[in-house]
This record gives C-alpha cells, structure tokens and sequence, in this order.
C-alpha cells in the first residue's frame, strides 16, 4: 500500500523562492513616492517660518522648471496621514504650481528622531532668522537629553552619547555656531514675542537681546511700551544694566523709562560732509575737531544775520 505524504506550502516569504537577492535588496530599500498635499500635517511647533521671500520665489521658479528634484522626508501616522520631517518649503513651492503631489520617502521614526533630523536639515538653510535658531535648537537639545544619544545623520545611526560632553557641544559639532553661542540663541526663547520679532528685523541687536531675555514678561512689556514711545531700542549697556537691576530687584517700570531715556552713542545723528567741499577753507593739516567748531561758528554767525536781516526786513514793512 502506498504512502501518503503531505506537507504545508509556506505562505510567509514565499516570494523568496521567486525572486533573486538583487530583487529582495532593492524592495528593502526607500522608495520615492507621491503623496498628495491633503494628507500631509506639517511638523508639530515648526520653528522655521516659510516665507514668500526672495529666496521662495527662486525655489518655486527652480520647482516650476525642474520638479522637485530631492523628495521630503515623512513619517507615517497612526489615523493613515502623514507628518512632513523635512520638506516644508518644498511643500509650499509644490502648492504654488498646482502639483499633484510631494515626492517623499516615508520613514517609521520616533518622535525624537525626527525632532533632530528637522532641525538639523532646516539648519541648512541660507538664511535661518535668530528666533527660527533659537527654537530649533532647544527642540534639538530636548530632544537629544530625552534620548540620551546623538544622531549622526551621515550614518543615520545612534551612537552613544560621549560622556564627558554636555549636550550644546555635541549639537555644536554639526552646527556653525559654538556651544556658548547656541546657549545664547535658545535665551531668546524666554522673550516676548514682539521683542523677538525686533530681534529678527535686525531692529534689536543679538547681544543686547539675549541680556533683556533674563527680565521677566512682565518687565519685558513694559520695555517694549517704552520702545514704542521713545523711538528707540536699548544698546548693550542698556540692556545688562537693566538685567543687573532685575537682578538685585531694583527695576521699576520708572528705572526702565529712565535708562532708555539716556543719549546713547550710537543714536546721536551723525551728519558727514565732504572734506574736499570745503578744503579751500581750512589750512593743510588742520585738526578735525578745530573744522568742526569753526563751521559751527559760522553757522552761528550766518544765523544770526539772517535774524537781523529779517527783522529789519519786517521794520520796513511796518514803516510803509
């Protein structure tokens, strides 16, 4: 009598019997697709600002001509949507010409992970306003502390954090600026936001901004109201005399009103006039400071024989 044998076809990975490893290599790997626009959220608190500015519009001509030639990077969401890492001016620039969709790779990675590789790849940008750098690198540095490693994005790899380094030098290791540096930029996360949008309009210098970034909100919109009403913003020295009273609980809205209405150095109108206009005047070599007070003189002089002109101008006037 015959045997009968039997057996179960595995099910799992059957296409490994049909497929050479060449196949299995290029299916493992990231593939380029199309997501429409509608299903993608951007990046929870995005620190970068996108702008029409020059530099978008340069971006959405490049999109309009060429495509999108490097895909974002997305991460997959648990309602089937998608959250964009990396890619939000290309997402703009696509919008702006009717595309159907983002050209993507979509990537699983956790919330950290994908916090590091937005900062780091907006970082890149030309230009990076100091609020954007500010945020972004205190979403990096909480992000690493959570993690307890370092992302080395040339890798994609997580190596261990080195010991002996404090988390504003590793990030300082892929940044252009220093670890001080980004300690200074994420100071200004503590201002107000219309102070911070001076900083960014270059109306309110970096080192006098990071000094007013350790006054309280409450003194901060005093000095900003103050601002308003002078017509000027506080130098330097300004700023950490204020931090230093702010310090020892000296500082008043009266103290700050006070101290923005000193004369400082470099808002005193400067007026500049030729030297070769009025050379023939003045023997060779004379000393700045004697042409200065001699101009003054004759301006002097020439006003108040205008005054006398015009006042015996008016006398005959009145004699007729």
């Amino acid at each position: 009598m015959a045997r009968e044998f039997s057996f179960e076809m595995p099910t799992k990975g059957i296409d490994d019997y049909f497929t050479t490893q060449e196949q299995r290599e290029a299916d493992a790997l990231e593939k380029v697709r199309v997501i429409p626009f509608e299903l993608i959220d951007d990046f929870p608190s995005h620190p970068f600002k996108v702008r029409i500015d020059d530099e978008m519009k340069k971006m959405i001509e490049s999109v309009k001509e060429q495509g999108i030639l490097v895909p974002a990077l997305l991460r997959p969401k648990a309602d089937g949507r998608y959250e964009l890492v990396s890619g939000h001016r290309r997402k703009l620039a696509g919008l702006a010409i009717d595309l159907p969709g983002l050209p993507a790779v979509v990537r699983e990675m956790s919330d950290d992970a994908a916090t590091i590789i937005m900062v780091d790849s907006n970082l890149q940008r030309e230009k990076v306003l100091a609020s954007e750098k500010a945020f972004a690198y205190k979403m990096k540095m909480e992000a690493m502390k959570r993690q307890g490693q370092r992302t080395d994005l040339t890798s994609g790899q997580l190596d261990p954090k080195l010991p002996s380094q404090r988390t504003d030098e590793i990030i300082a290791e892929n940044a252009d600026d220093s670890a001080s540096q980004i300690k200074r930029f994420i100071r200004l996360t503590a201002l107000i936001p219309p102070i911070l949008d001076m900083v960014d309009d270059e109306r309110i210098k970096f080192n006098p901004a990071v000094e007013l970034s350790y006054l309280p909100e409450e003194k901060q919109k005093i000095l900003f109201e103050v601002m308003g009403a002078e017509q000027s913003t506080p130098s330097h020295a300004q700023a950490i005399k204020m931090k230093q009273l702010e310090q020892k609980g000296e500082l008043s809205g009266e103290t700050i009103m006070s101290i923005m209405a000193e004369e400082k150095g470099n808002q005193i109108e400067q007026f500049k006039l030729p030297k070769r206009s009025i050379d023939r005047f003045f023997a060779p070599n004379t000393k700045k400071e004697e042409i200065q007070a001699t101009i003054v003189k004759a301006l002097e002089f020439y006003t108040k024989q205008r005054y006398l002109e015009a006042s015996r101008d008016l006398g005959d006037e009145r004699e007729r």
